[in-house]
């Protein structure tokens, strides 16, 4: 039966025990749950291609041994299978393989398959998400096939692009702009095509990356102000009287108010939702713009659809029947960038403590591929449980990519070999570099390069900040094409630049020993290697 159908038939209570159940569990039931989907999974993983070669032949008798024998997985242990989309190798027949980027500049994708219990499990779940998007409270939601959702999505074969074909089977609820038109349309073609089709039908969902809806939201003040062209969302014709009245008083209170026109001016959504990277950055923004907070949840390629805020909108809650989930303690992560031979410790969710920072860990279930796969994503654990939403397994938040990895508003893959490209394509005279992820006076993700120029180099206007910055700016959309995507799809080019002064880098080495992490060293450590340093001005002088 379809949700559509149970929302007929079903009460909302029932519905709310179906899909919502799992934020009435307790810690033990929650494990119990993983553990009896953990035992099922390693049968058919331990069994298929996969799982022969990474155990060598060995299968696990339970979960202690399983989490003993099978070793801490990256995609390099799984790419020459996957990227080849070998079926037989796989603990299940998949019905459709997701990509996403792997490593700009090296590693152009990766894939990974969806059995058909994933694909299932993943609707549910998603179904879920949209329930608590639109609740206010426990027991609460506003769904209905008649609603409209705004496409700010990118389309199949990434992961965005199930929520349209899982979302079809459960619900007619219509895309604007349609899908099938949408996927031809250019990024900037769907936005206005969107707005036009909502100002004659109006939207309730708004779902997509952070940056995009930020993006997405803030282009609609600059699609009013052309409006009164041919084709313009003021177009009478497209306009529903309703949405007409909406935007004369709207344009009256702007007026009053000095301000420009806003989407909650216009439109009054029943859910918002953001996924990615970065979101922290535009949840304020966003909400101030529509008059909602969006609510946070977690899907990745790899992963599926782990993770959902609620009414709250106060953490995320993982959903125990997507992953098999572990977590890697903060210092143990650090320990092991610090020492790649060293194999990090990790913790079950009934282990993890409040405050506490953790890698994660998954073992997809349904038949999934990834065998404690580390994700790259770090999460913080915000409570056990919340008083006020009545659960009581652990809350997290996400905080960014692990270390090595620099996401800028969930676009790139950012690591020391991109930069290290980059820099030698360039051409240009630097000596030493290392690269943090840093926030502008917006709270806007950047790329702050602090570079070293070879001895004997020449500081004049000729080698300066701005010069640098072009020059690898260049090179970046070069090796790697979701850098150009940044400045393509969000008007961005979050690349800082800042030349220090030369013999800084020998200097630290020689004062504290060892060499200075590349990409996003410890605070400690920068403070050190910038302590009594003066940077160079734009000019090139000290």
């Amino acid at each position: 039966m379809r949700f559509q159908d149970k929302l007929r038939e079903v009460s909302q209570s029932e519905l709310w025990e179906e899909y919502c159940g799992f934020l009435e569990l307790t810690v033990e039931e929650f494990m119990k749950i993983q553990k009896r989907l953990l035992r099922e999974q390693m049968e058919l993983w331990g069994k298929s291609g996969i799982g022969r070669r990474i155990l060598g032949g060995r299968i696990p008798e339970n979960i202690d041994e399983f989490r003993r024998m099978v070793p801490l997985t990256t995609y390099e242990d799984y790419a020459d299978m996957l990227l080849q989309k070998e079926d037989s190798v796989l603990p299940a027949k998949p019905i459709l393989w997701i990509q996403t980027t792997w490593e700009g500049g090296r590693h152009p994708i990766k894939v990974a398959p969806y059995t058909k219990s994933m694909l299932d499990t993943y609707k549910d779940n998603m179904m879920a998400c949209f329930m608590l998007a639109t609740s206010s409270q426990k027991g609460q939601f506003d769904l209905s096939p008649r609603d409209h959702m705004l496409y700010a999505l990118a389309p199949l074969p990434y992961a965005t692009g199930l929520l349209p074909v899982l979302l079809g089977e459960e619900m007619d609820v219509e895309f604007l702009p349609p899908v099938k038109e949408a996927e031809k349309m250019s990024f900037s073609e769907r936005n206005k095509k969107g707005f036009k089709m909502g100002m004659g039908k109006g939207i309730e969902y708004f779902f997509g990356l952070g940056s995009v809806t930020y993006f997405v939201s803030r282009s609609l003040a600059a699609m009013q102000k052309s409006s009164s062209g041919k084709g313009g969302l003021s177009k009478l014709s497209s306009i529903s009287p309703k949405m007409l009245l909406r935007l004369i008083r709207a344009r009256g209170r702007c007026k009053e108010e000095n301000r420009e026109l806003m989407p909650k001016d216009l439109f009054q959504l029943k859910g918002f939702m953001c996924a990615g990277t970065d979101n922290k950055c535009y949840k304020d923004d966003l909400e101030k713009l529509w008059g909602i907070r969006p609510m946070e949840i977690f899907a990745g390629t790899e992963p599926t659809c782990i993770g959902t805020e609620t009414w709250s909108r106060n953490g995320m809650y993982f959903f125990p029947d997507a992953c098999f989930y572990e977590f890697i303690p903060e210092r143990e992560m650090e320990r092991n960038l610090a020492d790649p031979l060293y194999v990090p410790h990790t913790l079950l969710m009934d282990e993890v403590s409040p405050g506490e920072k953790y890698e994660l860990v998954i073992t997809v279930l349904k038949g999934g591929a990834f065998a404690r796969y580390r994700v790259g994503d770090v999460y913080r654990c915000e409570g056990i449980g919340n008083k006020e939403e009545g659960t009581r397994i652990p809350r997290f938040s996400y905080v960014d990519r692990i270390p090595t990895i620099i996401d800028i508003a969930g676009f790139t893959r950012i690591t020391e070999h991109s930069i290290s490209s980059a820099v030698k394509l360039s051409g240009l005279a630097i000596e030493e570099w290392f690269a943090q992820k840093e926030f502008n006076e917006e709270n806007h993700p950047l790329l702050h390069i602090y570079v070293e120029l070879k001895r004997g180099q020449m500081i004049s206007s000729a080698v300066s900040v701005q010069v640098i910055r072009d020059h690898l700016s260049v090179y970046f959309k070069y090796v790697d094409q979701d850098y150009t995507d940044l400045k393509k799809i969000l008007g961005m080019d979050p690349l800082k630049i800042t030349i220090l002064k030369t013999g800084t880098f020998q200097n630290y080495e020689s004062k504290f020993g060892g060499l200075l992490r590349r990409i996003n060293p410890p605070e400690y450590e920068v403070s050190r290697l910038l302590q009594e340093q003066f940077s160079v001005a734009p000019d090139g002088r000290y």
